[in-house]
């Protein structure tokens, strides 16, 4: 057998495959599949998206942007309410962020809880699901995400075919 041509042909290749996809899902991005409910009517369960880790290397986080997050035995994923030096609170359902109510056009599903004002340290964010009833978020076992703990953010949707596209 002439070990040369397998190499060449076959082992080689594959491998600097195998390294290239490794080195993508590590430091670029990755597939995540949501679980659960508590993303809806956004995100719902069994969705797959792609995550990108490039984007908080170079820049803080924003509110706004939805994020896989990792917690014990399991990642989460959710929607940046607040950032660092940020105050939040809940009074009758309505987020406010600096005393300014936020306009969440996205969350149909909330809750009529009174919590805070919280002050949100530097280095970390607040976070919420959209179906508000049935997430474990920051009001639960969550608390102040560590941005370090930030998996990367959601960027595309690739299933259902038939909701293809921007998250």
């Amino acid at each position: 057998m002439n070990w040369s041509w397998l190499w060449r042909e076959w082992i080689r290749p594959l491998g600097s495959a195998v390294i290239l996809a490794a080195f993508i899902i590590v430091f670029v991005a990755q597939s995540y599949r949501v679980d659960g409910a508590s993303m809806e009517n956004t995100l719902f369960h069994g969705e797959r998206l792609m995550v990108d880790k490039l984007t908080y290397r170079f820049r803080e986080p924003r509110r706004g942007e939805i994020i896989v997050l990792n917690m014990p035995h399991s990642r989460f994923i959710k929607r940046i309410i607040a950032v660092g030096g940020d105050t939040v609170q809940e009074r009758g359902g309505a987020i406010f962020v600096n005393g300014v109510p936020l306009s969440e056009p996205y969350v149909d599903n909330k809750t009529a809880m009174n919590w805070g004002p919280l002050l949100v340290p530097e280095g970390h964010v607040w976070v919420m699901g959209d179906n508000r009833p049935r997430s474990d978020d920051s009001r639960g076992t969550v608390g102040f995400l560590p941005v370090k703990d930030i998996v990367g953010r959601a960027i595309f949707r690739y299933w259902p075919l038939n909701r293809i596209g921007g998250v």
